[in-house]
């Protein structure tokens, strides 16, 4: 193995970088967010999903700018995102802000893929790569809630918020399912060659 090989190998394994630190940063502000949405502080929980929303890009352009991505940052970005999503799906559920079947599709997307998992591990994989329509479904899922939090605003704010909040959310659960759907034949694809790929001696 080269020395460069060697010391991108390293690279991947660091587990205290800045990115990683606004990572943590996010994943401990989950329960404060998701007490402000129970405790109806929309305007605070408002404030903390822009912070967790803004410190998702820093981080990213921090560990692409400065050479600092590693395999837990890998993990931890996505993991942030659908935490906040749980987070601000059950609560928006618990307050009747929107409809519990919304939740349970987001949900039954996540049980479909963690049965690929095992399928993965079996063969030597880890995680799949995040797919642009998936990084797109989640971007629009998590513009759409501050707007459906909004929507509970009487007058035309709340109105305007519930029919573009609604519109978005929409988008984002499509483009969900659309990336759920990639990812399956992506693990059928490794599937069908590894069974094809001829056994050690």
């Amino acid at each position: 193995m080269s020395v460069e090989s060697g010391e991108q190998a390293r690279a991947r394994e660091r587990v205290w970088t800045v990115p990683n630190a606004i990572s943590f940063l996010r994943l401990a502000l989950i329960p404060v967010f998701a007490w402000l949405i129970l405790a109806e502080h929309d305007v605070w929980a408002l404030v903390v999903l822009a912070l967790a929303g803004a410190t998702d890009w820093l981080d990213g352009f921090i560990a692409r700018r400065f050479d600092q991505m590693s395999r837990l940052g890998v993990l931890l970005d996505p993991a942030a995102d659908r935490l906040y999503i749980f987070a601000t799906l059950l609560g928006l559920a618990y307050r009747d802000l929107v409809p519990w079947w919304l939740v349970v599709v987001i949900v039954a997307r996540e049980l479909v893929l963690a049965t690929t998992i095992p399928v993965l591990l079996r063969y030597g994989y880890g995680a799949l790569p995040v797919h642009m329509a998936g990084k797109a479904g989640t971007f629009c899922l998590m513009y759409a809630f501050p707007l459906l939090l909004l929507a509970s605003v009487p007058g035309l704010v709340g109105e305007v918020a519930w029919t573009v909040g609604w519109a978005v959310a929409l988008w984002g659960v499509g483009l969900y399912w659309f990336a759920c759907l990639l990812y399956l034949e992506q693990v059928a694809r490794i599937v069908r060659r590894e069974r094809r790929a001829p056994s050690p001696a």
